[in-house]
Formats: C-alpha cells, structure tokens, sequence
C-alpha cells in the first residue's frame, strides 16, 4: 500500500534534486482537440522525461538499505536508463545500462554521459532484459527493474504536481511502457481522493498492456513493431497490470501516424519537441475529440528524447 505521507516525501526528494516541471493550458491545443488541455511537461526534467523521479527515489533507498552495494544493472531503451544513470551519479551508485542493438544513438549518448557503462545485446528490450539479468548474477550487481514500488512512487510525484496546480481534469492520458507511469498516475489520484479518469495508451504495433487489460491476464506479444521505443514493450509486468485494470478506465491504441501528427501538433502549438512515447497521450486524447469536447482533460509530455535522424525521417518526412 502506499500512503499521501509516503508520496509527499518522495516528491520532497524529488525537488532537491530538480524543481516541480509546469503544467499549463494550451489555448491552440484546446482549438485542436476542441476541449481544455492541459499538457504536464516531464521533457522538463534534467532527463527530459518523467522516469528520472522513480530513478531518485530507487537510488536514494539503495544507498541507505545497501551502502556496501557494488553496482546497479538495467535493462532499458532510454529514458529508464538516464534515470538511474544520473540518480546513481548523485548517490555514488555505478550504473551499468544494457540496451538492444540498435537503439536510440543520442540517448546512448545521454547515458554514457551520466557515466553509465553500455552495453548493447539483443534485438529488443525484453532480451536486453534477460541480459542485463544474467550480467547481475555473473558480476554481482543489483538488478534494477523497470517497474518497481520506487519506481512508481517517485514517478507519481509527476501526477501529484499536476492534480495540486491544475484545475479539476475529468481524464488524464498516460502512455504505457511497462506501467511506472500510469501507476504512478492511478497512486496520487486515488490518495488525493479525486474523479479523474486515467486512461492508458499504446501504440497499436506493441499492444500486450491493451491486450492483457481486455483479457485480464499477462498476454505476451512476438513482436514491438513502433516508433515510439518508449512504449516497445512485448511483456507485461503482472503487478503493474493488476494496478492498470483496477484504476485505469481504459486503454487505447495509436498508430505510429498519430504519434507523428501529435509530434508535430506539440511543436506546433507550444514549441515543445515530443518523442513517440511523449506525445502518445495527445495521440490518444485526439483520438477520441468526440469523448474529450468540451471537457478538461490533461495529457503528460513524459519524454522529449527523439533523435534528429528520427524526427526528421518520421515526422518531417512522413517516413
């Protein structure tokens, strides 16, 4: 269980690290949807995305619990990795980030200048996964997960800014990776007593987190065919999809089309660059214009880390 105690401490730490990102309502984004948007912006972050929160607070346990700890490894496709990376410099923890073959190469970049050892294996994140938990038992390391009950405590201080400075949202869309997130998201709702409905979103080409939620078990998928590598997830967790089904609403898909139209609708309309997986919820809460009209609904920006190349082939050029 987790207690309002619990999170406003984590959102304490959180902030002597990095102050609370803005929140605001974008008027050209409201002529878009044809509703009242409010945009978090976790690209904010000293990360550029929101996981760095649940990478603090993981870290900040580690180095009380285990002082004598040798290391920490992880599997991820970015975002996840930076977060340790820069939460393991402030505590003094060596972070080692295993990622698939040909990932991100600026976000690579990005971890290896927060002084995390990379390493690449694999052709997507779940055998990246494997390895980075083989490379723990070989070297002694602690594995650090993608979803863990830090990770989705310092990640819902992002939600807990938002519900405290907007006005009451009737929906608030969250993109799903492997759920820290949307947990975090459902946490502070439902521990400030609010309405609000969480909607989760996946890319229509990586949909197990929408599969197993209509299933209402774990549903594995062969394949992670998006853009959006932050949501490329083939493997769900099961506590996170237990959190998901009880207080998400629902989740919905998007194409890889409607992430590069919200891209470019968030450049646009505010002149913040989104990654796939950033601008994922505004995909969604487009989506569904005919739900959202004339409401007050909030989507997080939760990562701006696209590589030039990328932006360029698949939202300038259409590729």
């Amino acid at each position: 269980m987790f207690t309002l105690p619990e999170l406003e401490a984590a959102a304490a730490l959180v902030h002597a690290a990095f102050p609370a990102t803005p929140a605001y309502a974008w008027p050209l984004l409201a002529a878009r949807a044809g509703a009242e948007v409010w945009v978090k912006h976790e690209n904010a972050t000293p990360t550029g995305a929101f996981k760095v929160r649940g990478g603090l607070i993981y870290m900040d346990r580690l180095r009380r619990e285990k002082p004598q700890v040798r290391g920490v490894v992880s599997a991820t496709r970015g975002n996840h990795g930076q977060s340790l990376a820069y939460a393991g410099a402030r505590a003094g923890i060596a972070v080692s980030i295993v990622v698939p073959r040909g990932n991100s190469v600026e976000k690579n970049a990005a971890m290896r200048a927060q002084g995390a050892r990379l390493i690449e294996h694999g052709e997507d994140f779940d055998a990246a996964r494997l390895h980075a938990r083989a490379l723990a038992e070989a070297e002694g390391l602690e594995l650090a997960p993608s979803f863990h009950r830090d990770l989705v405590m310092g990640v819902a201080t992002w939600a807990l800014e938002l519900f405290r400075a907007a006005p009451p949202l009737a929906a608030l869309y969250v993109p799903i990776g492997l759920g820290s997130g949307i947990c975090g998201a459902i946490m502070a709702r439902d521990l400030l007593g609010l309405d609000t409905e969480i909607v989760g979103v996946q890319s229509t080409g990586a949909p197990s987190y929408a599969l197993s939620f209509a299933a209402g078990h774990v549903v594995e998928t062969q394949r992670a065919d998006t853009r959006a590598d932050g949501m490329a997830t083939r493997v769900p967790d099961a506590d996170a999809l237990a959190m998901i089904r009880r207080g998400a609403r629902r989740i919905v898909t998007v194409t890889d089309g409607e992430m590069a139209d919200a891209i470019r609708a968030y450049w646009t309309d505010t002149h913040h660059l989104a990654e796939g997986a950033g601008a994922a919820p505004l995909a969604a809460l487009l989506q569904e214009r005919d739900t959202v009209a004339g409401r007050r609904v909030g989507a997080v920006l939760s990562g701006g880390n696209i590589d030039f190349a990328l932006f360029t082939d698949w939202v300038i050029a259409g590729g």
